[in-house]
């Protein structure tokens, strides 16, 4: 597949970020641009999460609409593994849940180590289940935080394992946006868990919170000093890139991107939702972020700067020429991407492969 390549550009769009400045000078990396793509795997109905298995060379691929997972080699060979059990999604409804994101155990092996995650929005609720995969197939479904407010739209969905160990789990507001405020609630927050549900060590409030005040955050990504970075989709305004710090107030519903409201921390970098906006994943590779976007339909280089607190001018590439786009992951020990597009209909969705210079 032809690339379409550096289609605009534009700068941190007046947060706290600075645009970079002339070649030489400039605190914002340079590099880490994408210098091809290619269609890895097909046959796909609307891919939401993938997770790399450890010493593998492999990923789990989680269907949104089908609850399938896919086990997907490097050189693009997949094999169906599965299904997780109770998720709910519908067309004709607008329940927009389903299957959504995937986690494999850092220390996954397939032998003494057989743990795999994923977020589900069932009939009752959202939802983070343990499953147990062999390298072959999924087995013994066990829920391990239950209770996650659902509605048809904002359920987040994003999960990840973090440098520390510990299961990130990112929670939509579910509508209701008062509950992004209310610390008590599972609801509009980044929640980071142990493998068994439980509350962290360490996390600010004792509680499962890690921070609060988001509305639909999605993507979930760590650059090289271990510092957590995420999207969030905003209402009508302002789609958010955050740097996330334990026990922060991020805004919602108070404020839609940047705001002065005393103890609210404001985002790194906004987009406008009708401007090639409306961020889904991220990964990071070599302290820079990559963002796919939905109805942006093009994805989106984003380097951090030099003090790992800000960010420099934004890139788009592949405006337009994939449609949506949601599903993204860095490949572990390679300067390449997975990426996914969605919502293309039963069996025409594609994985990608983006290498990096």
């Amino acid at each position: 597949m032809a690339a379409l390549t550096a289609v605009a550009a534009v700068t941190a769009l007046g947060v706290s970020g600075q645009p970079a400045t002339a070649a030489g000078t400039s605190p914002f990396r340079a590099g880490g641009a994408p210098s091809g793509i290619s269609k890895l795997t097909g046959g796909l109905t609307t891919p939401w999460g993938i997770s790399f298995l450890r010493g593998r060379n492999a990923a789990l691929v989680t269907e949104r609409d089908t609850a399938v997972v896919w086990k997907v080699a490097l050189d693009g060979a997949k094999k169906k593994v599965g299904t997780v059990p109770n998720a709910v999604w519908s067309e004709q409804t607008q329940d927009k849940g389903g299957l959504l994101g995937v986690a494999t155990s850092p220390t996954w092996n397939g032998t003494t180590d057989k743990d795999v995650f994923f977020m589900e929005t069932t009939a009752k609720d959202n939802r983070v289940v343990k499953m147990k995969f062999d390298g072959t197939r999924l087995s013994n479904y066990t829920p391990i935080l239950t209770g996650i407010v659902r509605d048809t739209q904002h359920n987040g969905g994003q999960i990840a394992f973090g440098p520390d160990g510990y299961l990130y789990v990112a929670t939509g507001d579910a509508q209701k946006g008062r509950l992004a405020q209310d610390k008590k609630s599972l609801n509009g927050k980044i929640l980071r868990i142990t493998k068994n549900g439980a509350a962290a060590p360490g996390n600010p409030f004792g509680t499962r919170v890690y921070s609060y005040g988001h509305r639909n955050p999605q993507g979930l990504a760590w650059d090289r000093a271990g510092r957590l970075w995420s999207t969030e989709i905003g209402l009508d305004t302002w789609d958010e890139l955050n740097l996330v710090k334990p026990g922060r107030n991020y805004g919602w519903p108070t404020c839609e991107g940047a705001c002065r409201t005393g103890g609210m921390t404001d985002p790194k970098m906004v987009w406008d939702p009708n401007e090639g906006g409306v961020p889904a994943q991220i990964a990071i590779v070599n302290d820079v972020i990559y963002a796919s976007t939905l109805s942006g339909h093009r994805l989106w280089r984003v380097p951090i700067d030099s003090t790992g607190q800000d960010v420099g001018r934004a890139t788009a590439y592949y405006n337009g020429a994939y449609g949506r786009l949601r599903a993204l992951v860095k490949v572990p020990g390679a300067d390449q991407l997975w990426l996914g597009t969605s919502d293309r209909g039963i069996d025409k969705d594609l994985l990608l492969k983006v290498t990096i210079k």
